[in-house]
């Protein structure tokens, strides 16, 4: 698969190679040509897993301050190309002046928690719709979130935000454990718990957010942006905040139902998880394999844009937030767009 989107050329085909020829890009899968694209129309490639990109175009990009950036299979950052000089410390330098401007990181941070609101509304309004015998919880706890939007946006400071979404956090996970609908005994859901999970669902969760927050830092890593300086998380020596920030609008909409698929179709079991000392519980190591393996399937399924108007992969979907973030810190867009489908 190959997808030009936001100026950048994603190659995500095992086995391509990635060439140019009279100013314009071509992508190959054996004798087949997939994609022909002028030069000039790209800000950057992203290429995934087993691509050849040839030298010439490597050198014509590194040249033009076009970023070559390469990933694993799984989406992992691995380097990026650049050439002598590259816009990157200046994308870095907006991020910080961003950081440090009150106004601006506040809005940052309401952007990314009005779309982890607004997706989670969503998945209970279709839970509502899909379970008629647990419609009014769901309906109750939608309303109380959609009055939550309005004072997300009118919120003072960040520490108002910061409890708007803890508030809005509780309401949601008050409420999941009613869209779970196969072995409702084994992954009952009483409440969050992180450190340790404390029952299947929990640790399901974790490993899957532990995974999400991954692709978003490799994402960030893949545009030029620090990974731990964030505007909705709190700063700490080590701690990927502006991961941790990109990652909220994927939690309910993306992971929570992916994990809740997992579950309902029982693609994962009861025995697919460990009980440690101390009450926690983890997946073993086949509970691992099979995540692992239906997620990346997951990620193949494409989904519609709100903004792009088109359909897009799911794990493409981190890079391409991560690129218009940086395209607001920039000054391109007035306000950071979160991913929010209709």
């Amino acid at each position: 698969m190959t997808r030009e989107l936001l100026n950048t050329l994603y190659v995500l085909t095992q086995d391509a190679s990635v060439s140019l020829k009279d100013e314009t890009v071509l992508v190959r899968a054996g004798d087949e040509q997939v994609l022909r694209v002028p030069l000039h129309h790209l800000g950057a490639i992203c290429a995934f897993g087993v691509v050849h990109i040839t030298q010439p175009l490597m050198a014509r990009c590194a040249q033009e301050g076009r970023a070559v950036v390469l990933f694993d299979t799984f989406g992992r950052f691995q380097a990026r190309v650049g050439g002598k000089t590259g816009g990157n410390v200046l994308l870095r330098r907006d991020q910080w002046v961003a950081h440090l401007d009150p106004d601006r990181s506040l809005s940052l941070a309401k952007a990314f928690v009005a779309g982890k609101i607004q997706n989670a509304r969503q998945v209970l309004l279709r839970g509502s719709r899909d379970l008629p015998q647990f419609a009014e919880p769901l309906s109750e706890a939608c309303e109380d979130l959609a009055a939550a939007l309005p004072r997300v946006g009118a919120a003072r400071d960040h520490d108002e935000v910061r409890g708007i979404e803890g508030m809005a956090a509780q309401v949601y996970f008050d409420v999941f454990d009613y869209l779970v609908l196969a072995e409702a005994t084994e992954f009952a859901f009483k409440t969050r718990s992180r450190r340790p999970p404390r029952d299947r669902l929990n640790a399901l969760l974790s490993f899957v957010y532990s995974i999400a927050t991954s692709d978003c830092v490799a994402a960030l890593e893949g545009v030029g942006l620090d990974p731990q300086c964030g505007y909705l998380h709190v700063l700490r020596p080590g701690r990927p905040a502006l991961a941790l920030d990109l990652v909220e609008e994927f939690r309910s909409l993306i992971l929570d139902r992916f994990c809740l698929t997992l579950v309902n179709r029982k693609q994962i079991r009861p025995s697919d998880f460990e009980e440690r000392a101390g009450g926690s519980v983890m997946l073993s190591a086949d509970g691992r394999k099979k995540v692992l393996t239906e997620l990346q399937r997951r990620k193949a399924v494409e989904v519609q844009h709100p903004l792009l108007a088109q359909k897009v992969p799911i794990g493409l979907l981190p890079h391409l937030q991560a690129r218009l973030l940086a395209r607001t810190l920039r000054g391109d867009l007035t306000h950071y767009p979160p991913y929010m489908p209709s």
